[in-house]
């Protein structure tokens, strides 16, 4: 090849390099929606934020509400641009979203979006007949709908409305999760079973549970105040062309933060934020990993 040839050639591979990369590269964005919250989410969103961007795999922006009891005004101001994002990660457990906030929610993940539902966002919005489609289970008394929950033998059981427990939880302590579908990309490579940090641990969710796939499920020791029944903590269910994910791990007491420092949680909200965006996982296991025994936390800023 003479050396007007090297230099297409050269030239060439250059540009293919400019062209590819630079979208391979570009960040996924998420958007935290918070605001209100019975958990302090002051102390909750900005170490989210902080984790998924820790990856180089996100770029994170932040929604908050207007506080409770707001004039009409302030809420009228509130309009995020839930279409700009490949996911939106709920932190919000308040008043229901003005109306127009709803439908473009509902429209966002209809049309092929991803959101992620983390701890007492799944407590949000009762009655509100879409958001439970799209959450599957939320906290809900027991008359609210259908009752999911996994026995001994690993069978998935469901009762109907009225039957067994209701939402709540008992003391606050270390538990086991168990992965129930390791093949999803989430929870692909996980330990089959980890010890999650000190966290309440869910139980008697209710909703429709249409389409739901359950990814995780803890022990609900009678001992602590729990049912003795397997719940579900990791879930996702498919709305319209989107995917909606859910965990119930990351409780916050004050400033206190083990249940979201633990490097599980840490990774399933990664993971799922990725998976949502994209319909992939590209963000591996972490070597410090939790084991069946051992509880292992990021560093608390």
């Amino acid at each position: 090849m003479n050396s007007s040839g090297w230099l297409a050639f050269g030239l060439g591979v250059v540009l293919a390099w400019m062209a590819l990369p630079a979208r391979a590269a570009e960040k996924l964005k998420v958007l935290i929606v918070d605001g209100q919250n019975n958990h302090n989410y002051k102390a909750m969103t900005p170490f989210m934020k902080a984790e998924l961007e820790k990856t180089g795999r996100f770029s994170v922006d932040v929604s908050t509400t207007p506080p409770q009891k707001s004039p009409p005004e302030l809420w009228a101001a509130w309009r995020p641009a839930f279409e700009y994002y490949d996911a939106v990660m709920s932190n919000y457990n308040g008043e229901p979203w003005p109306e127009p906030v709803q439908e473009a929610f509902l429209k966002y993940v209809a049309n092929g979006g991803g959101a992620v539902i983390v701890h007492a966002a799944n407590n949000a919005f009762p009655g509100w007949t879409e958001y439970d489609r799209m959450i599957g289970l939320g906290w809900r008394p027991a008359v609210y709908a259908d009752r999911v929950y996994v026995d001994d033998e690993g069978r998935l059981v469901r009762l109907p409305a009225g039957q067994d427990a209701g939402a709540g939880h008992g003391a606050q302590h270390e538990f086991q999760i168990r992965v129930r579908t390791s093949a999803h990309p989430v929870m692909k490579d996980m330990p089959l079973k980890w010890m999650h940090a000190k966290d309440e641990l869910y139980h008697g969710q209710r909703g429709p549970a249409e389409s739901l796939n359950l990814l995780a499920t803890a022990y609900s020791d009678p001992k602590t105040g729990g049912t003795g029944k397997h719940e579900p903590m990791a879930w996702w269910v498919p709305y319209g062309k989107g995917k909606v994910f859910t965990t119930l791990m990351g409780h916050v007491s004050g400033d206190s933060i083990p249940a979201l420092q633990c490097v599980g949680f840490v990774t399933i909200m990664n993971r799922a934020c990725e998976w949502v965006a994209t319909g992939a996982v590209t963000l591996p296991i972490p070597a410090h990993f939790p084991t069946e025994t051992e509880v292992r936390l990021v560093a608390k800023p």
